[in-house]
């Protein structure tokens, strides 16, 4: 089952990280390297503007500088003076100037006693910082003050340092930046394919598309069987439900990733659920069900990643079977009085052809008083009339087995307020129980049963069987626990479970007496006046 439309075929996981994040660390790497050429460069000019600024400053409080420009450099010192500070300070220029633009100093000796091209920038009294087309290039410039003693202005002092020499700088760090960005690459390259690596062991070396194309699947098995699913992990918390789970559970809301102990009540539901209680095919039954429940332990690439759980609901199946078995029994019951019948009519018979009519007569009359009596005693005595037929092919088959069923002469059940179908599977499965109990037995085999509904309904069901031992008193209403030998198609263990949760359903409680011989107590109060019973078994478990 696979949902896979036409498309282009998939790159490999490993493939597509490699290229996404070359791709974006390229870009990434670019763009930052674009952006910090630019800051570096405006950065670098504004440096080489104040380093000429400096220089400027300097020159220009000179005392020399300050008399030669006074005096009209006639001596033409600033000359050599410039020329010094160009070959200590490694400026590529420096210009002395006067007030009227008149050059004193440059590195063109034919442009000394020429006037500057551009007005002269100083005469407002401040430094001035910039770029600067001159004669020899575009520079970072700086112009300062030369000052007479009084303050006035008597000229400019111009440094520059060539726009070259700051972009070999410029360019020096572009090639760092391109090596480091080099080795970024080459880092994240490396750790692209290893983290590739890692998400593929992860994921059990599934493509991305893989395990989309699973998670359909997924989803589609999930929700699109009828059995109840669950899947949990090694912690025992659930990875994953199912809608039928989820109504069988009675959970709602959102439970993934909760643990089971919060989920599901203390118990034997949980105890399989978490594993705690191995098998297959195990029965549960709930307040409104009967489950079988399977765990599966799950294992991938040889690690364990949880478990798998299936419930299914045999409610509807195991009333199927249970009405099986009773009409088995009424079978068995009616095969019974047959050979019964047949071995009093070859009696009857007998006699008849001997010429024995007194004889014959009183035999037929006894027999049938005896059957009769019976029948119509337990129906005076009880209802509905469906427990007075149960108790009578009860009493029957467990008759052919040697087993002789007593109903107390004081028994009487006229008015039960209990569900007919609720009392029928409490007496019927005591009374199955008991006659079990008994017929491997020595004997005298017997089975006492007493009902009473004088404040309720009281029944109570004895046997000469061994009983149950005093350290199972409290398991035997447990679910599955059973001591009887499992026969094909038939599921041990559910009785006497379903006879506690009716019971308890209803209000009332149940009593297990230790051996030897067994004894059975049930006690359901009746309901107060106008307040209605509620239903001790639900519709989903009638006939179970």
């Amino acid at each position: 089952m696979k949902f896979r439309g036409p498309r282009l075929k998939a790159k490999p996981l490993a493939t597509s990280i490699l290229v996404w994040v070359l791709c974006i660390l390229v870009l990434t790497v670019t763009l930052g390297g674009f952006l910090y050429s630019r800051i570096s460069n405006e950065s670098l000019s504004r440096e080489y503007q104040l380093r000429a600024l400096g220089i400027a400053t300097t020159v220009a409080q000179m005392p020399e500088v300050v008399a030669a420009v006074q005096s009209g450099d006639p001596q033409h010192v600033l000359q050599g003076l410039a020329t010094r500070v160009q070959a200590q300070a490694q400026p590529d220029y420096v210009v002395v100037s006067d007030r009227n633009g008149v050059r004193y100093s440059h590195p063109n000796p034919d442009l000394i006693g020429k006037t500057l091209e551009e007005p002269v920038a100083v005469l407002d009294g401040q430094s001035h910082v910039g770029t600067d087309s001159g004669s020899l290039g575009a520079s970072a410039n700086a112009k300062a003050p030369i000052r007479a003693a009084d303050g006035s202005i008597i000229g400019q002092v111009s440094v520059g340092i060539l726009e070259t020499v700051e972009n070999d700088e410029v360019t020096q760090q572009i090639w760092l930046i391109a090596a480091y960005s080099a080795v970024v690459l080459l880092i994240s390259g490396a750790g692209s394919m290893l983290l590739a690596r890692r998400i593929k062991r992860v994921t059990f070396d599934l493509e991305p598309a893989e395990i989309a194309s699973l998670l359909q699947e997924r989803e589609a098995l999930l929700h699109g069987i009828r059995e109840a699913m669950i899947g949990v992990d090694d912690d025992g918390c659930v990875t994953v439900i199912n809608a039928e789970a989820r109504r069988l559970l009675h959970l709602d809301g959102s439970i993934l990733g909760e643990r089971l102990e919060g989920l599901v009540p203390a118990g034997r539901l949980r105890d399989l659920l978490s594993g705690k209680v191995a098998g297959a095919d195990q029965v549960v039954i709930t307040d409104d069900a009967l489950l079988v429940v399977n765990r599966m332990p799950v294992n991938l690439a040889g690690r364990s990643i949880g478990a798998v759980v299936t419930l299914r609901d045999r409610t509807e199946v195991e009333d199927l079977v249970r009405d099986l078995r009773s009409v088995r029994g009424l079978m068995e019951a009616l095969r019974a009085q047959e050979h019964e019948y047949a071995n009093r009519l070859h009696v009857v018979d007998g006699l008849l052809e001997m010429g024995e009519l007194d004889k014959a007569r009183s035999f037929v009359s006894t027999i049938s008083d005896t059957s009769r009596s019976l029948g119509e005693g337990l129906r005076a005595r009880l209802e509905p009339p469906e427990l007075a037929a149960l108790l009578f092919a009860k009493i029957t088959v467990a008759a052919e087995q040697d087993v002789l069923v007593t109903v107390t002469d004081d028994s009487q059940l006229r008015q039960p307020f209990l569900e007919t179908q609720a009392l029928v599977t409490i007496i019927g499965n005591l009374l199955d129980n008991a006659v079990d109990a008994v017929a491997a037995a020595p004997a005298p085999r017997q089975v006492t049963i007493h009902l009473e509904d004088s404040s309720g309904i009281f029944i109570s069901v004895t046997d000469s069987g061994p009983g149950v031992p005093a350290s199972k008193v409290h398991e035997v209403t447990t679910d599955g626990f059973t001591t009887k030998d499992s026969q094909p198609g038939m599921r041990r263990g559910i009785g006497l479970a379903l006879v506690a949760r009716i019971v308890h359903r209803s209000g009332g409680t149940m009593d297990v007496f230790p051996g030897p011989g067994g004894r059975f107590e049930v006690w359901i109060p009746a309901p107060e006046v106008d307040e209605p019973l509620p239903n001790p078994f639900p519709a989903e478990m009638k006939n179970v």
